[in-house]
């Protein structure tokens, strides 16, 4: 009587195999923080966001009454984002494009052969480390700021507080996803960097302060949300009147951050390693 062999391979063995997402998304979450050049970083976002915030607060909180006309609290708790924000766009480019430069890729594809869950890893990932920075980021910029401002001051009971904090939140972490995704499409820390950091910066600190430019910039990723964080100016005022609301901008960055994470994963699952 012969035996029925059983195959030992074939697609249902390799399925199997596979780590699971949550695996996948431990192994980031140690590949992070065992790379300090990735891991140090996150520390300048609160470092400069905070600080920035705290001087523009010192800076409003020391003039007269009598300039103070029309001035809105929540503008500096909420400056300092505007360069602390660049930070995390370098640590979203480099937890992507450093495993192409030093060629770590090949490995983690090979740990990971499902392209889908290993990119899904890294963007939850990258996701949580940022979220656990833009947090108190936030929330201690506000605070510091409407200390420094003294009797100018106000609480988070304050009309559009909450919001503003909810978005600014929302803001550093989807524009480092989208940094992310950018460096996935580009492969290149150098070449994410040269693209995101000009176009960052001659948007928040030059192109978009020029009225006939604003109609253009304001779409950029960096400038959607600047209604709902009080910087783009007063919204009843023509010359500083944005084309959208407070939620519209978070979405219209949404939909940056979605379009940037799918071309990042169709290059990571067409092109190879």
């Amino acid at each position: 009587m012969t035996e029925t062999s059983v195959p030992t391979g074939g697609p249902a063995r390799d399925r199997a195999a596979q780590p699971w997402l949550g695996a996948v998304l431990r192994a980031e979450l140690t590949k992070i923080r065992t790379v300090r050049s990735t891991v140090w970083t996150l520390l300048p976002t609160f470092v400069v966001g905070v600080g920035m915030s705290l001087l523009a607060g010192l800076s409003f909180g020391s003039r007269p009454p009598e300039r103070t006309a029309g001035f809105d609290p929540l503008f500096p708790a909420f400056y300092g984002l505007t360069l602390g924000q660049l930070a995390l766009v370098v640590f979203g480019v480099l937890v992507m494009a450093s495993e192409y430069s030093s060629g770590t890729i090949r490995a983690t594809l090979v740990a990971v052969p499902r392209r889908g869950r290993c990119y899904a890893g890294k963007v939850l990932g990258t996701a949580l480390l940022a979220s656990a920075v833009a947090v108190p980021t936030v929330l201690v910029g506000f605070f510091v700021a409407q200390a420094a401002l003294g009797r100018y001051g106000v609480g988070l009971g304050a009309d559009g507080a909450v919001t503003a904090v909810i978005g600014g939140c929302l803001h550093l972490v989807l524009l480092c996803l989208f940094a992310l995704g950018v460096a996935a499409m580009l492969r290149s820390p150098v070449r994410a960097l040269a693209v995101l950091l000009p176009v960052f910066f001659l948007g928040s600190q030059g192109l978009g302060n020029i009225p006939g430019l604003r109609t253009v910039t304001q779409y950029l990723p960096d400038q959607t949300s600047w209604v709902i964080l009080h910087l783009a100016g007063p919204q009843d005022e023509g010359r500083w009147v944005r084309d959208y609301g407070p939620w519209t901008g978070i979405g219209i960055l949404v939909l940056w951050t979605a379009a940037s994470l799918l071309g990042g994963y169709l290059v990571l699952r067409r092109r190879d390693a």
